[in-house]
């Protein structure tokens, strides 16, 4: 940050990244003005704007995204809370809820009119919910803190799978013999490819990952690729609200090459990409530029945060280790470019002195560059893209046999036997557990491991009470946030202020880096 006015009140002003004091669902005050004016202040048409547009077109989603990116991370938080209306498009769902279930799985998810109907717990963060595509045994919505993360570790695993492939192939034809290679990425081992000297490639002894070598970090069976698939599925079949027109969906679909506005790359040559949902009776519903938005909001969206960590703690997490959990729950994990503009690290405050709502103080900083290209406009403020430590993260990435326990039934009567490790950052704010939601309790869901994490699961029977407590402490320590409710080095709490908590009580604010702080969203 090269203005120093940006400098100091980045460190004093009280301004927002994720909106002002939120409930996980959000009125339009265009809509329902109210005396607390509180709610989203720009209408749909406004958060539209100039569509998706360019780097040159005031207004649009490119160029809010790329000269004045905070503003998009709220804006994306407003769309991700909105309440959206009948006359907007919301609803019907998938086909009405008539159909083939067996073929279309997404006839079976609830109807909701916002993204944080279903990812709203903690109070307004995309945290945990209810209304998704169910499957006959239920299926559970997981948190979203990290997705960005996620989707950026996944995507650079499956680059270094894909070199060893080729490296593979061309070692083979070049020497005219079989060539085998470990398929190691970040620490992970994903089995062995083998190579043939006529260019083929044996696949079957590749472990976690499909034949492709693809990653897929999102949905409990690892399914979806990219975030912005990810937006566009959900709006479509939990909303009734269809993104038809997506034209970065529209052509990685069908073969092409795109780079999204939030840095991902969809290559449908290489990848089955899924493509915009058809439009409805009403048309297309959703402009690209929302999508957008919600797409940068998510790619930036806070990772999960640490609540009291003490000898216990420490005790659990070599608890953890030493069973082998660890095996598979990977503590850190490093991204070699980070296409983030923000980060903030959130741990509880032990002194009282500034947690003084829920005991967690937030850490922000930011991670662009200034670019002056001369057009007049403000500057281009670009990622970093410096490599970064994700921590405490705790997945491999892979798919697992967990044994009977874990299986899921399919409305066409198959079964689903593997599972994408999950992330264990933000489990102890986050029960029921399980894909499924079945497990009541930690202690519940660990003895319910089976088939490849039977070992582990044994071992943590057979520990000591006091050491099996010490590894729930520990992960009930890996906690979930409200971002409203959590004082920041950005918005510190205050307890003079008059009507405290409800004033006063701190939050996790960016606004200060928008172009125009006065313009609000």
């Amino acid at each position: 940050m090269k203005n120093p006015w940006i400098v100091r009140s980045f460190h004093s002003f009280l301004l927002v990244l994720l909106a002002t004091a939120a409930q996980a669902q959000m009125i339009d005050n265009t809509q329902a003005p109210n005396t607390a004016k509180a709610g989203i202040n720009k209408s749909l048409l406004d958060e539209i704007g100039a569509g998706r547009g360019d780097v040159m077109t005031p207004g649009s989603s490119v160029f809010i995204i790329n000269r004045d990116p905070y503003r998009s991370i709220r804006r994306g938080r407003q769309l991700f809370q909105r309440k959206f209306t009948h006359v907007q498009g919301q609803g019907p769902n998938e086909k009405d809820g008539v159909g083939d279930i067996n073929t279309d799985i997404a006839i079976g998810a609830g109807l909701s009119d916002s993204c944080a109907l279903c990812h709203g717990r903690p109070r307004g963060s995309g945290g945990v919910g209810g209304n998704v595509v169910t499957r006959p045994d239920s299926r559970d919505a997981g948190h979203l803190f990290g997705l960005g993360l996620k989707e950026m570790l996944a995507d650079e695993i499956t680059t270094d799978l894909r070199n060893t492939r080729d490296l593979a192939i061309a070692k083979a034809l070049q020497t005219h013999r079989a060539v085998s290679m470990k398929l190691v990425s970040k620490g992970i081992n994903y089995g062995t490819i083998t190579a043939n000297a006529d260019g083929s490639v044996d696949t079957s002894k590749v472990a976690g990952v499909d034949a492709d070598l693809r990653v897929k970090p999102f949905f409990a069976e690892g399914s979806t690729i990219s975030i912005r698939e990810f937006v566009a599925g959900a709006l479509h079949n939990e909303m009734g609200m269809e993104d038809s027109t997506d034209p970065d969906l529209l052509a990685a679909s069908t073969g092409g090459r795109i780079v999204t506005p939030s840095g991902m790359v969809l290559d449908g040559s290489k990848d089955k990409i899924s493509p915009p949902p058809p439009p409805d009776d009403d048309g297309n519903e959703i402009d690209p530029a929302l999508v957008d938005h919600l797409e940068f909001y998510l790619l930036n969206y806070f990772k999960a945060a640490h609540y009291i960590q003490n000898s216990t703690t420490d005790r659990g997490r070599a608890v953890f280790a030493k069973i082998g959990c660890s095996s598979c729950h990977i503590s850190d994990l490093t991204i070699n470019h980070d296409r983030r503009v923000a980060d903030v690290d959130t741990v509880y405050d032990a002194t009282q002195a500034n947690g003084v709502f829920n005991s967690m103080f937030a850490t922000a900083s930011t991670l662009y560059q200034d670019v002056n290209d001369g057009s007049g406009f403000p500057d281009l403020k670009l990622p970093l893209g410096n490599s970064f430590v994700v921590k405490d993260i705790f997945t491999d990435f892979k798919r697992h046999d967990l044994g009977q326990n874990f299986y899921e039934r399919n409305w066409d009567g198959t079964l689903q036997t593997t599972f994408l490790t999950r992330a264990l950052w933000g489990v102890g704010s986050t029960g029921p557990y399980g894909h499924d939601g079945r497990s009541i309790s930690l202690n519940d869901v660990i003895l319910r491991h089976g088939g490849e994490a039977k070992t582990a699961r044994d071992a943590f029977a057979a520990l000591k009470s006091n050491d099996q407590t010490a590894l729930t402490t520990f992960l009930n320590s890996l906690v979930l946030f409200p971002p409203d409710d959590t004082a920041s080095n950005l918005d510190p709490a205050d307890p003079t202020k008059t009507n405290f908590p409800q004033f006063g009580h701190g939050s996790i604010k960016l606004t200060v880096l928008f172009n125009d702080p006065t313009d609000p969203e």
